[in-house]
C-alpha cells in the first residue's frame, strides 16, 4: 500500500515538473521583446543590466556618485550570474544524486551518499534562491 502511494507521488512529481518544463517553453516571444536590451541567456542577466539608455546603449557615467552606482550595478549582475550558476550546479547535483539513488538501490552505502548528495544539493539550491531575491532587491533598491 505504502509502496504504491510512493509511486503515485513520484509520477505525480514527474508530470508536475514536466508540465512546467512545458509551460516555460509556450511563453510568446513578444514578451521579451519588450526589454531586448537587457535580455540574457537562460535566465541569467546581461551583465549591463539597468545600465542602458532607450537605444540600447550602455551609458557612461559623468560623474563620481555615478561611476559608484555603474560600478555596483555591475558588481550586482555578475554576483547574480554567479549565484545562478551555483542554483543550476545544483539541480545538476539533484538529478544526479537521483540517478545514484535508482542504480544504488541494493547497496545502502550508495543508498546513504545519494540521499546526502540531493539534500545537500536541495539546501545550496535554498540558499542559492535566496541569495539572489536578496541581490535583486539589492539591485531594485539602487536603482
Amino acid at each position: 500500500m505504502i509502496k504504491n502511494i510512493k509511486n503515485w507521488v513520484v509520477a505525480a512529481a514527474i508530470v508536475m515538473s514536466s508540465g512546467g518544463v512545458l509551460l516555460t517553453t509556450v511563453i510568446s516571444q513578444p514578451v521579451f521583446a519588450a526589454d531586448s536590451c537587457n535580455a540574457g541567456f537562460l535566465g541569467f542577466p546581461a551583465w549591463y543590466r539597468g545600465l542602458t539608455d532607450g537605444d540600447c546603449n550602455v551609458t557612461s557615467p559623468t560623474s563620481g556618485e555615478e561611476l559608484t552606482s555603474f560600478i555596483w550595478h555591475i558588481a550586482l549582475n555578475v554576483i547574480e550570474i554567479g549565484l545562478m550558476l551555483v542554483g543550476y550546479i545544483a539541480l545538476f547535483f539533484i538529478l544526479y544524486g537521483g540517478f545514484q539513488l535508482l542504480i544504488g538501490s541494493g547497496s545502502s552505502d550508495s543508498v546513504t551518499k545519494a540521499r546526502t548528495m540531493i539534500t545537500n544539493a536541495v539546501i545550496g539550491l535554498l540558499i542559492s534562491i535566496v541569495s539572489i531575491a536578496v541581490v535583486n532587491l539589492v539591485v531594485r533598491i539602487m536603482a
